[in-house]
């Protein structure tokens, strides 16, 4: 099950986009598509909760054992419940035209399960937010936060916006090593064959920044990508989001910021705050 695309979903309202743009991904990837759930059993009752009160030990015996018997048949729920999505994501790329997409189920915690699982993937699509995160618009789940620390593999991360055909994608340049190897990378990849790249200064209209961005956009012409550019200054998250709604952009791509912070995702972070924020499809280069 090697370089393929896998799509982690659940019970969120982001699963439907997350098995669209996965089956988007697999096709214009040629990969095998792979989806996979993983079922959490975390007794929702404190270890150190005290449930026997005053009860005589043969009574509290039996709760206990009345509680062990909820959680196995909560787990079992769960594990049902989960087969089903599993199987519902598997037709819903089949409708999409992916010809034998394949779903896995375990057991455990989501990063952890996603960690062990990334030695054969080549792209991890996610939901925004999962199916236990705060509902507020402006949250990252906790669990993306820590799969983007933690994975050293591309990500796409998918909003609850309807699903789109990419056309257009922007990516933010600086000029620096890991973005230049950021622009490399989408010239390369097949996920954006035909797609129109729109590459991004935000800063001073410099001999050096337009240096720079005519770089990003010959390496991007080069590979045959339709490429347009721009140079603007401004706050950073603020101005790539202007351009994004001025430009019609479906898509926006980003590097992570060098091997020494791939540990050290920092809250604050541009990074952060255009996952944060974005209304579409943050594809995030590694």
């Amino acid at each position: 099950m090697s370089d393929h695309v896998m799509a982690a979903i659940d019970g969120s309202q982001f699963s439907e986009n997350v098995c669209d743009y996965a089956a988007w991904a697999s096709l214009a990837m040629d990969a095998p598509l792979t989806f996979v759930h993983v079922v959490d059993n975390h007794s929702e009752v404190p270890e150190d909760a005290n449930l026997s009160g005053n009860l005589r030990l043969g009574a509290r015996e039996k709760l206990m054992k009345e509680l062990s018997d909820l959680d196995e048949q909560r787990a079992k729920i769960n594990r049902e419940q989960g087969k089903l999505m599993l199987e519902a994501a598997k037709q819903r790329a089949i409708d999409d035209g992916v010809a034998e997409p394949a779903t896995r189920q375990r057991n455990g915690t989501l990063v952890e399960t996603l960690v062990e699982l990334e030695k054969g993937v080549r792209l991890l699509v996610v939901g925004k937010r999962g199916e236990t995160a705060d509902q507020a618009s402006g949250h990252l789940g906790s669990n993306l936060e820590r799969v983007v620390r933690e994975m050293h593999r591309p990500i796409l991360m998918v909003p609850s916006a309807a699903y789109k055909v990419p056309e257009k994608v922007i990516m933010a340049f600086d000029g620096s090593k890991t973005a230049r190897k950021g622009v490399e990378m989408l010239a390369k990849s097949p996920l954006f064959k035909g797609v129109v790249c729109h590459v991004v200064i935000v800063g001073a209209d410099t001999g050096e920044n337009r240096s720079q961005l005519e770089w990003a956009l010959t390496t991007l012409r080069d590979a045959g990508h339709e490429a347009e550019g721009a140079i603007r200054a401004g706050e950073v998250e603020a101005t790539l989001h202007a351009y994004e709604k001025e430009n019609g952009i479906d898509m926006m791509v980003m590097g992570a910021y060098g091997h020494s912070r791939i540990r050290h995702l920092l809250v604050g972070s541009t990074t952060t705050e255009m996952l944060r924020n974005s209304h579409i499809p943050v594809l995030i280069l590694r």
